[in-house]
């Protein structure tokens, strides 16, 4: 059969828009747009356009935002460079309890450089608690704020308005990783900092986009560099960059209509499969959740071995801690909501999955579970 490729959380399929443009790029915009030669001044503006067409996207002005090597380097400088440019207000770091592994890595950086790091809980739905998260950004000597907007372990919406609320009342930015919501939907106002990554929403791998408001103190955390405003070293590949921002343009003007059909599609998957295999728990939120997203996790399972097993049957998806999946360690994400974690499989659907390839995953998922149960001596299910 077929291979089907249900891991667009992880990265989404390139978009046909983006092929294109990178082939048309790579004609026109191999030189270096900081030259003042014809061919320097032309990548130059192939540069400008697309920081202006991504800024359009995000409602954001153009000299706020710079491209980056990937989304974890524009994360790491929004953590760290937000935390310098505040130095003189204090030493915390206020994230919630589910954050990328990269948040969490630029975290652990600045606890072990003196820092005070502060995670904020999330109920069992992985929704964050609001109180508590308002308690921690009026402490002493925050600095930085930091929230996800939508699990990308488990889909969940988080409130940003509401946080970024309680931040601006506490006079402490926030910084939003908005990586699985770019492309998909608008992120709500009041944030000071935004992440992004195009490999999310079907752009070439290797282009993060860094958004820092005016008015915000951010300081570059790496060595001096007159590229991007500053904010990120070293030539910019301007091919995937021009590519990254057609796919973000393309995916952003048919994202109400793709968001409607695969909502439906994530909806028959939810309902389904605790229906049909026994002993199953559905995570995240069922009403406040991406629309493309869904995670489970089947008791009496190993997830690496019913991963490979999908995989045997053509159905690539996720397991164990997507943002660690090297090491297939229990999510750190489904620990903090208290939910069930054996055998936890994350299913997300790119653009283009069709209804055919979600009727055949549910068809078959139920046997490879019997199966794999079975030889583990697990019966009477």
């Amino acid at each position: 059969m077929p291979a089907v490729y249900l891991d667009a959380a992880s990265a989404a399929p390139p978009h046909p828009v983006a092929r294109q443009a990178l082939l048309a790029a790579l004609e026109d915009g191999w030189a270096d747009p900081g030259r003042l030669y014809a061919a320097g001044r032309r990548a130059a503006q192939l540069l400008d356009a697309a920081r202006a067409a991504a800024a359009e996207v995000l409602r954001v002005r153009p000299d706020e935002l710079s491209f980056t090597a990937s989304g974890t380097t524009a994360a790491h400088a929004a953590v760290l460079g937000g935390l310098a440019g505040r130095r003189r207000a204090g030493g915390a770091l206020v994230h919630s309890a589910i954050e990328h592994s990269a948040v969490l890595h630029a975290a652990r950086r600045h606890e072990e450089g003196g820092g005070r790091v502060v995670s904020v809980p999330v109920d069992r739905l992985g929704r964050l608690d609001a109180a508590t998260w308002s308690a921690a950004v009026t402490g002493p000597g925050v600095a930085l704020a930091a929230l996800i907007a939508a699990s990308h372990e488990v889909g969940t919406v988080q409130p940003v308005a509401e946080a970024a609320g309680a931040c601006a009342a506490a006079g402490v930015p926030l910084y939003v990783d908005a990586a699985q919501v770019v492309g998909r939907a608008d992120v709500p106002d009041g944030w000071s900092l935004l992440t992004a990554s195009a490999h999310k929403w079907g752009g070439p791998p290797g282009v993060g986009l860094l958004v820092v408001r005016k008015g915000t103190r951010w300081e570059s955390p790496y060595p001096a560099d007159d590229r991007e405003s500053g904010r990120t070293p070293g030539v910019s590949n301007l091919p995937a960059i021009v590519a990254a921002v057609a796919a973000l343009r393309a995916v952003r003007a048919d994202a109400a209509a793709q968001a409607a059909r695969l909502h439906a599609l994530v909806d028959r998957i939810r309902a389904t499969v605790p229906a049909s295999v026994p002993d199953v728990e559905v995570v995240g939120d069922p009403v406040h959740r991406l629309p493309h997203l869904v995670t489970f996790s089947c008791l009496y399972v190993d997830g690496e071995a019913l991963l490979h097993a999908l995989d045997r049957r053509g159905f690539a998806v996720s397991s164990g801690s997507s943002c660690t999946s090297s090491t297939l360690r229990p999510s750190h994400v489904l620990e903090a909501m208290g939910v069930l974690s054996h055998g936890n499989i994350r299913i997300s659907l790119p653009l283009d999955t069709a209804e055919a390839d979600v009727d055949r995953f549910l068809a078959e998922l139920p046997g490879i579970v019997a199966d794999l149960r079975a030889e583990a001596g697990v019966t009477g299910l």
